[in-house]
């Protein structure tokens, strides 16, 4: 398996992400915009049996009401089986959401079966800094002619 098939593997899990469903009862706000997005190799894939592993490097820039960037570490699994893949992330994104300066992280959770993807990717509880303080929420990420985008449903306190 060659290391950009690894990547493209990463990248369609990436492409449709839909929100965790348990943040939707809190949700207060929504913000959403284009981002983009790099991913590092961290080294060739290892390959066992019928799976490949590997250690990505993230880096975001995110635009609109989040004007951020992100940083973080993704391990991904690519089955042999066309469209079959796993990974799971750990993202820091600093900047600011509607004017509020500071930082949170996302946890990501992904499998895709036959090209069909499934992801959680939600806001680490107490992981707000600044004027970030107390932020919960869900993020979903489509790509729409090659294009990324991001929905955050976001709550923070008063």
């Amino acid at each position: 398996m060659s290391l950009f098939r690894s990547s493209a593997a990463a990248l369609s899990l990436l492409a449709v992400l839909p929100p965790a469903s348990a943040q939707a009862a809190s949700v207060i706000a929504r913000a959403s915009g284009p981002f983009e997005i790099t991913i590092i190799p961290a080294g060739a894939p290892e390959k066992e049996g019928r799976t490949a592993t590997a250690r990505m490097a993230l880096e975001k820039r995110y635009a609109g009401a989040l004007a951020a960037s992100g940083k973080g570490a993704m391990l991904t699994a690519v089955s042999d089986t066309k469209g079959s893949a796993a990974y799971v992330a750990i993202e820091r994104v600093s900047g600011t959401l509607a004017g509020r300066k500071g930082g949170f992280v996302l946890q990501h959770a992904g499998t895709m079966r036959a090209g069909t993807s499934q992801a959680t990717i939600t806001i680490v509880p107490d992981s707000g800094t600044e004027e970030l303080t107390g932020i919960s929420g869900a993020m979903a990420l489509t790509v729409v002619d090659g294009k990324h985008f991001y929905a955050l449903d976001y709550a923070l306190p008063d």
